[in-house]
């Protein structure tokens, strides 16, 4: 699954990897502990004048379909899981018509440790570029505002999922993935990354096709990620910094409590 992640680039930068155009209002905000329901980036592709244009918008992390009631929908749904987003009334149109990209400088995941403990990784490419996983996204009209007033329409994204590599079976390459968690985001890269933000309607059988690319290149995409140690205090979505990525240093780079300094 992805419940935490990193998103810390400035905005000319994220743009630039994106080959996008910046919209209007977009404003960022550098995090190290991304939660659900948070503002986030995404990358799409719109039909301009006949034209794709690819754009990076800023969404609520949840997605929040066009029939919803009300926002609340959103909570549980930060997460899509590739196996059934034509099964799921909360998918099922997105992933038609409405796809997108999520950027991470890294996402953490939490694995089960000595005596039931919980111990959180953050997961991040060996070359440090931003990593994009596969998301949908949906617009929803909120029926409290009036139509034409601002805050009306409200952008939503979720991130895919599917299921990690089998740790008994796995490549090397892939065997720290593969013993941290059962579940992660769908990676994309080059030719994938291209054909999913590709914009327009399709039908279910071309989803499924689509999907089935994505997902069969997924595990030679997801080579080139590694996994480290992160700072236990990254479950506490009020603490925030990049000093999360040390496992051993607390806010101002002090000693995370619990842990002995290194005298050498």
């Amino acid at each position: 699954m992805c419940g935490r992640y990193v998103m810390a680039r400035a905005v000319g930068d994220l743009v630039a990897e994106a080959e996008a155009e910046a919209d209007a209002n977009l404003e960022l905000r550098q995090s190290w502990n991304i939660a659900p329901t948070a503002d986030v980036p995404v990358a799409l592709e719109r039909l301009i004048d006949g034209k794709p244009v690819r754009q990076v918008h800023v969404a609520r992390w949840g997605l929040v379909p066009s029939w919803a009631r009300d926002i609340a929908s959103g909570v549980r749904a930060f997460n899509a899981r590739s196996e059934t987003l034509l099964e799921k009334p909360t998918f099922r149109e997105a992933v038609l018509a409405r796809r997108c990209a999520v950027p991470m400088d890294g996402y953490y995941e939490w694995k089960t440790g000595p005596g039931n403990t919980r111990e959180p990784y953050f997961v991040s490419r060996s070359d440090k570029k931003l990593s994009w996983f596969a998301g949908l996204y949906e617009w929803w009209a909120d029926p409290a505002v009036q139509a034409g007033e601002p805050g009306r329409w409200l952008l939503s994204a979720s991130v895919i999922t599917l299921a990690a590599p089998d740790p008994e079976t796995s490549e090397p390459a892939l065997r720290p993935l593969a013993e941290l968690h059962h579940r992660m985001p769908l990676p994309l890269a080059g030719p994938d990354l291209e054909q999913w933000l590709a914009p327009g309607n399709l039908g279910a059988t071309e989803a499924l096709a689509l999907l089935g690319r994505v997902l069969g290149n997924a595990w030679k995409t997801a080579e080139g990620l590694r996994v480290e140690p992160a700072n236990p205090a990254v479950g506490n979505v009020r603490c925030d910094g990049p000093w999360l990525l040390d496992p051993e240093t607390g806010p101002g780079g002090t000693a995370a409590p619990g842990v002995v300094p290194a005298l050498f």
